[in-house]
């Protein structure tokens, strides 16, 4: 028996509660963040899961139906793909949640990528449905929350385990914290984990409408303001933000960190080894506060970041560097983790 899925792109949507219709539209009319359904083809690999608006990672099988959102993705240590390279109906998942284009590059040493056949877009009273009709509204303010800011060399370079140790510390000091994913493509799984780590509320991009952070920097920062402004008006004592990727790639990481501006009070980039360090030093001109990630896995990648760069570095994974972090924290943000909370920064 055949399922439909409701991806976790669609969790902003109200899809489990009012009707819809689904109806094939020309391709010169899709547009990044419209909701579409795609029927999976195989043959099946270890990628055919699907992220449920709750982040459960269900299976799936050809002949299901999923619900996601056209978009466009440049991962670096995975694969390239968008909407807009999609031809006679045939996609590919480019991520679980339901991020749907075609494939243009994918790295040989993963399985192969879910497929897919366009059935058609989420239409209402005649109108496609997007993502962008259900993102967060906001009065405009100035942002003025101190942020850790969480920057890496990558994808998968440590950022969101870091996250969820720096929300764990704050929090259980009893700080109110705020966790978000500001730019990246859409997943739900990492900033759930900030939940989970103690966070008072979370949020990501896919709340402003955007089903990734591949899109024109002006149109970035007309969905990101909103939320910040959202942010702002909870009043969390910190913001702990992480810009998925790197700074360098697609994904609008500088605009979001020249949006958060003088608001940022420490600085973590999580790297992918010493020497990735040095290049987003370089390329970049960021100083960070402390190194973190695989960059960090020993001691002796500790020795090489410091002599390579100057920084210190800290293996945050190993639950035995807690303390050095807590450390480095109170030391950073000027606070004591072991009295009440106040807002320093």
């Amino acid at each position: 028996m055949t399922q439909t899925f409701l991806a976790s792109l669609a969790r902003i949507a109200d899809f489990e509660t009012n009707p819809y219709d689904v109806r094939a539209l020309r391709h010169e009319d899709w547009a990044s963040g419209d909701y579409v359904q795609a029927e999976v083809a195989g043959p099946a690999s270890e990628l055919y899961v699907v992220e449920s608006c709750s982040g459960a990672m269900l299976p799936v099988r050809p002949g299901d139906e999923i619900v996601g959102a056209l978009g466009e993705r440049a991962a670096t240590l995975e694969g390239v793909g968008s909407y807009k390279d999609v031809r006679n109906g045939r996609m590919h998942a480019l991520t679980a949640a339901g991020l749907f284009g075609w494939f243009t590059s994918f790295a040989c040493t993963l399985p192969s990528p879910m497929s897919l056949v366009y059935r058609g877009h989420i239409v209402r009273d005649g109108n496609k449905v997007t993502m962008r009709q259900f993102a967060i509204r906001a009065k405009p303010s100035k942002f003025s929350i101190p942020t850790i800011l969480l920057v890496g060399t990558s994808m998968s370079a440590g950022k969101t385990v870091t996250g969820r140790r720096v929300c764990k510390l704050l929090s259980s000091a009893g700080y109110r914290v705020v966790g978000a994913k500001l730019t990246g493509a859409g997943r739900y799984r990492d900033i759930a984990s900030f939940k989970r780590a103690g966070a008072n509320t979370i949020f990501d991009f896919v709340d402003v409408g955007l089903p990734s952070t591949v899109v024109p920097p002006d149109e970035f920062r007309q969905a990101i303001r909103p939320l910040l402004s959202r942010i702002n008006d909870l009043k969390p004592d910190f913001l702990v933000a992480e810009a998925g990727a790197s700074p360098l790639e697609p994904y609008n990481g500088d605009a979001a960190i020249d949006e958060l501006g003088d608001t940022i009070c420490c600085t973590i980039l999580c790297a992918s080894d010493p020497y990735a360090v040095v290049g987003v030093r370089q390329a970049f001109g960021i100083t960070p506060d402390l190194v973190a990630g695989p960059a960090a896995n020993t001691s002796a990648a500790v020795d090489l970041v410091r002599k390579l760069a100057g920084l210190p570095a800290l293996n945050v994974i190993d639950r035995g560097t807690l303390p050095a972090l807590r450390d480095f924290l109170e030391r950073t943000l000027q606070l004591n983790l072991g009295e009440p909370a106040s807002r320093l920064c």
